[in-house]
């Protein structure tokens, strides 16, 4: 049996639901088939999602998670560096 993962389809645009441990490893290309279940999604699920996100980043923040990180906004404009993309032109 294929391995099935949980998300949202909003435009062309996937939102991966669950656990981490429950969805396919992103760094790589993943072939989808995507079945639509005529189940609405409930606003407050997505509200309640978002808030435990914010609560995460939260404590990730007060734990000091990433101690090596002096300035985010540098280190974001770090990891985002333009990388070749398939299709893209630089």
């Amino acid at each position: 049996m294929l391995p099935t993962y949980k998300a949202i389809l909003r435009g062309n645009h996937i939102e991966w639901l669950g656990d981490g441990d429950q969805q396919p490893a992103l760094d790589d290309p993943v072939a989808v088939n995507i079945t639509i279940l005529d189940e609405p999604v409930a606003p407050e699920g997505v509200e309640r999602r978002g808030k435990l996100m914010a609560a995460a980043l939260d404590r990730l923040a007060e734990i000091k998670a990433l101690p090596d990180v002096v300035d985010p906004a540098l280190w974001e404009r770090e990891i985002r560096q333009d990388r070749v993309m398939p299709g893209r032109l630089r």
